[in-house]
């Protein structure tokens, strides 16, 4: 399933858009109530946890929540609703979750709800925050902030406090810049509707949502609004489509060639790791080219590469090389520059070397970005788009920009260069975003503290090279590669009960999990 990556106003465009074109806001209503449902049991699971409460405002977000409370009474729950603003006294869901068995109260007509709360609460397993959604402006102000603020006070005292289920955003989050109101309450799930809103993968947002589920309401697929949205969150289902079929009578040229042109004697690892990272995705032969000592010190170690020898000043890599090259790159399907180089004058040499050849996709990582900037007019050097696949740092000095302003708007930063440079830029960190030239853009929607560790970047760069080398386009396998990227940091960290013990080489012993999860 495609999941867009929207703003507010893009997604009032496409509901309104869907309601003129016969699906109203109504039948919408009715979706997504059922599927937060689904998502309520399947959170309750099989453990008799079906007593509900919810926090019901006046807006969208309370009727879903209405509507998915209906549903469960009749399955046999027991449900309340805490009306935190007035709803309109003929309100049809209302009535329905009456008639169906509800029980209501309004603390919002109470001088001191704090009891009336307490009761409420300390009877319920799961409570839904249905209060605020998308177009709200922050702060909360009034009657409704001192009722949330009482909500999440009496949670946060109780030693065993109810599953939290917020209704496409917890209340107080601004769904376009993910800012959050100090009222707003954690949950354990959050079920979004429709499209990813671009606050809920900003921070801090993003850490009061737990798990992020989304549910279809059932929006026309050939919907203009829809369809025009360029953005994506990338999942499962994009690694699946660019992960290539391993046929019975594969061989080892069917899954292509990786030439990784990485490490120098003072960061021999970075070599190692890239190349474990495109064997790994499941390139089928991987070539390291290295200066001398990186290939003594590390060949024994993945004894599965074949090397390239390459002359060198000091441990690093140097002009000279065009004999040891030509081969290389001819043979080649994709090609990794840059992780562990250094950036020396030597090596600044050879990339210059380098480019004189007629070039296999490329891969441009780390250092190699860092001397490519010192080259004037160095986006125009490449017949084709290249990846390349800088973190913020390295970002900040290949545009001018500070890291601060990059993180403020990754998105915005990443899409802005591409477009500038013409070529597809990953920008790593929490919710790596893939930019293309021509507009594509895809989300990661994880952030995992276990990949903020040295070597990371090299393993995801080799991912890629590996990827591009099995035939992917380069878009999709930047793409696709973050994603598996991401999810086997998650595993690592798991495996080792934290993210702190995690390195380099953890992360890439966990990829095979991954690609076994996603059928691969």
């Amino acid at each position: 399933m495609t999941i867009k990556y929207v703003t507010v106003a893009e997604m009032v465009e496409i509901e309104q858009a869907a309601d003129a074109a016969g699906y109203s806001y109504s039948e919408m209503m009715q979706a997504a109530g059922k599927g937060l449902a689904e998502q309520i049991v399947e959170l309750a699971g099989d453990d008799g946890r079906e007593r509900i409460a919810a926090l019901v405002g006046s807006g969208n977000n309370g009727g879903d929540a209405l509507v998915a409370l209906t549903l469960l009474l009749e399955q046999g729950w027991e449900g309340t609703a805490l009306l935190l603003k007035p709803r309109d006294e003929d309100d049809p869901l209302l009535k329905e979750f009456q008639q169906a068995g509800g029980k209501t109260a309004a603390p919002y007509e109470v001088e001191d709800p704090g009891e009336l709360i307490t009761g409420v609460l300390s009877s319920c397993d799961l409570l839904v925050d249905g209060v605020l959604g998308t177009g709200i402006q922050l702060p909360v102000r009034g009657r409704l902030a001192d009722l949330l603020g009482e909500v999440k006070s009496q949670l946060a005292s109780r030693e065993q406090p109810p599953l939290v289920v917020a209704v496409d955003c917890p209340s107080g989050v601004d769904c376009d810049s993910g800012e959050v109101d100090e009222s707003c309450i954690p949950a354990d799930l959050t079920v979004t509707m429709a499209a990813v809103k671009q606050g809920l993968l900003k921070f801090p947002a993003f850490s009061l949502l737990g798990e992020l589920v989304l549910v279809d309401i059932g929006l026309p697929p050939d919907l203009p609004a829809l369809k025009k949205i360029a953005r994506e969150v990338v999942t499962d289902h994009h690694a699946r489509e660019v992960l290539p079929e391993r046929p019975l009578d594969a061989h080892k040229g069917t899954f292509g060639t990786a030439l990784i042109l990485a490490g120098s004697a003072n960061y021999p690892g970075a070599a190692l790791l890239s190349a474990g990272g495109a064997y790994r995705i499941g390139a089928g032969l991987v070539t390291v080219g290295a200066p001398a000592v990186v290939q003594s010190c590390m060949a024994g170690q993945l004894p599965e590469a074949t090397w390239l020898v390459l002359e060198d000043r000091d441990g690093w890599t140097a002009s000279g090389n065009a004999d040891r090259l030509e081969g290389a790159l001819e043979r080649s399907t994709a090609v990794l520059l840059g992780p562990g180089w250094g950036e020396e004058q030597v090596t600044r040499e050879f990339v210059g070397q380098l480019l004189q050849f007629d070039l296999p996709p490329l891969v441009i990582d780390a250092d190699g970005l860092r001397i490519l900037t010192r080259m004037d007019g160095w986006q125009d050097l490449f017949p084709d788009p290249v990846v390349l696949t800088p973190h913020p740092g390295e970002m900040a000095v290949m545009t001018g920009w500070s890291v601060a302003e990059i993180q403020g708007d990754r998105v915005k930063a990443a899409e802005h260069f591409a477009h500038q440079w013409g070529h597809i830029v990953v920008l790593k960190g929490a919710h790596t975003v893939i930019a293309a030239p021509g507009g594509a853009t895809r989300i990661i929607p994880l952030a995992v503290p276990a990949l903020a560790t040295a070597g990371t970047g090299d393993v995801l760069a080799g991912m890629i090279t590996g990827l591009i080398a099995q035939g992917a386009p380069a878009f999709d396998a930047a793409a696709a590669g973050a994603w598996i990227h991401a999810w086997a940091g998650a595993a690592a960290g798991e495996r080792l009960g934290s993210s702190g013990p995690v390195l380099a080489g953890d992360v890439l012993a966990s990829v095979p999990e991954v690609l076994e999860a996603v059928g691969r």
